[in-house]
């Protein structure tokens, strides 16, 4: 992964300082909109260009000074982004290199248990770890031949040192280190090998998964109403917008790069919405057809609410709930933009069966409620590389039980012979298959009509569960 693009010694002033603003935060939450925040609180001015004793004939053109702050903006935020994902592996290779490279006693890197390490290891441990050491590592990791900050005296012996030391850490016979050297914990293997086993991916599966957690997913694009997909896609490529036309599946629509999709018209006119590939599969599996009365319990922002009621043609009813009500007014404001008529929004804690509202009522439940569960994120790592250092195995155990809670409840609104579809954007199989089977064995009036993970390794998106059931026994 040679990324020598975003490594410039010009970039390291800023760098430190940005790392150490989001480091001295109480907490660490979506790091994409502090790290926005800090950049218009912080606007980046590239410096001014070498003088040149050539003659002018002579000296190269004007650089464009916008597009070279754009470049530069964007190659910071994709450096902050990679130090949140080696956040673990910067204390990890500093760990090493004060072993083995010790005036005294020195040790060999494979006598270090990593294991042992991990379970000690804390996030504010890369906090304390000097900030020139923290981004020179994860600068190695990206590009070998990357330049150094200034004041870090021993840089060329550290380079040395990974070189030398790199197919210690990247070797999948070495789990422990190879799990370190691509952004996740040893201590998350057993959790791994948990969901190769379930899904049945071959060696090649489970190292590509691994691997591929270092890289972003690109932008998926759902399109509203009866536009086509190549009329959109011209549409925005007029508008600046890069489209990856043959990014499978190539029924959709991905976006890979140029100007950004909320400036576009078609955006705008709600023609677009932006919405993980994943995400658009389960709202899929949310087979409504016009007329039909539809839950989503657990609606947030609504992106799945919208995709559903795209496909029901204002005609029907579509309720919408969130445990937070503020929670549900974006997604009334996208509604109104896609001039979704049918959507109706309030609160549900999630603590009682719903109240069903007369029409829904009247005929004994809904025919979809969707359960689009909390979860621990795990399948949106790769997007939000922060959450991954606040996942701990006792706020799992909580979400599960909440899962059970909410799956349990909302499934006394659906009606004989209607559909409960669950979903999470986890890729943990306690949060997923065992929860569905837990569920089937204690409602045996519901049947299993299909479960699947979506995303990675098949397809290039967040990483997502949808089961789907059906209820073959009135109550």
């Amino acid at each position: 992964m040679n990324q020598s693009h975003l490594w410039k010694s010009y970039h390291y002033p800023r760098l430190l300082k940005m790392w150490q603003d989001w480091a001295t935060q109480p907490q660490w939450y979506a790091a994409d909109r502090w790290l926005k925040d800090w950049q218009k609180r912080h606007p980046f001015k590239p410096p001014a260009p070498a003088k040149n004793s050539r003659k002018p004939s002579a000296q190269p053109p004007k650089p464009d000074h916008d597009r070279m702050v754009q470049e530069d903006r964007l190659a910071i935020s994709q450096g902050f982004f990679h130090a949140l994902r080696f956040l673990q592996l910067a204390s990890a290779l500093e760990h090493g290199y004060r072993l083995t490279t010790a005036d005294t006693d020195q040790q060999p890197l494979t006598s270090i248990d990593w294991s042992t390490w991990d379970a000690d290891w804390r996030p504010v441990d890369a906090v304390t770890l000097d900030a020139e050491k923290l981004w020179y590592w994860v600068g190695l990791r990206l590009d070998k031949h990357c330049p150094a900050p200034k004041g870090l005296k021993d840089a060329s012996q550290r380079q040395a040192w990974l070189l030398a030391n790199k197919k210690h850490f990247n070797d999948p016979e070495r789990p422990d280190t190879w799990l370190l050297w691509h952004g996740l914990r040893p201590q998350w293997r057993p959790l791994l090998l948990e969901r190769k086993h379930q899904s049945g991916w071959s060696d090649r599966d489970f190292v590509a998964f691994v691997c591929e957690q270092n890289n972003p997913p690109p932008l998926w694009l759902r399109i509203q109403g009866n536009q086509s997909r190549a009329d959109i896609g011209k549409s925005l490529l007029k508008e600046g917008v890069t489209i990856a036309w043959d990014t499978p599946p190539t029924d959709y629509l991905c976006a890979a790069g140029g100007r950004g999709v909320q400036g576009t018209q078609a955006y705008k006119e709600g023609l677009i919405e932006i919405q993980d590939l994943a995400s658009q599969q389960i709202a899929l599996a949310v087979a409504a057809n016009p007329g039909d009365k539809v839950w989503d319990a657990c609606a947030g922002a609504g992106g799945k609410t919208l995709a559903i009621a795209a496909r029901m043609q204002n005609k029907g009813v579509l309720v919408a709930t969130d445990l937070h009500g503020y929670k549900l007014d974006e997604l009334k404001r996208r509604a109104k933009r896609a001039d979704l008529r049918n959507v109706r929004t309030f609160a549900w804690d999630g603590n009682a069966p719903l109240r069903l509202p007369q029409e829904v009522a009247r005929q004994q439940g809904f025919d979809w409620v969707l359960v689009d569960a909390p979860c621990s994120g795990s399948g949106t790592w790769r997007r939000n590389p922060d959450a991954r250092w606040r996942y701990n195995s006792t706020d799992t155990a909580e979400l599960i039980a909440l899962q059970t809670k909410l799956l349990t409840m909302a499934s006394h609104s659906v009606k004989h012979q209607g559909h409960l579809v669950y979903a999470t954007c986890s890729w943990q199989v306690a949060e997923n298959e065992a929860q569905i089977s837990h569920f089937l064995a204690a409602h045996p009036q519901f049947v299993l009509v299909n479960q699947q993970m979506l995303g990675l390794p098949q397809q290039n998106s967040d990483t997502m569960f949808v089961a789907v059931l059906k209820k073959t026994v009135a109550e």
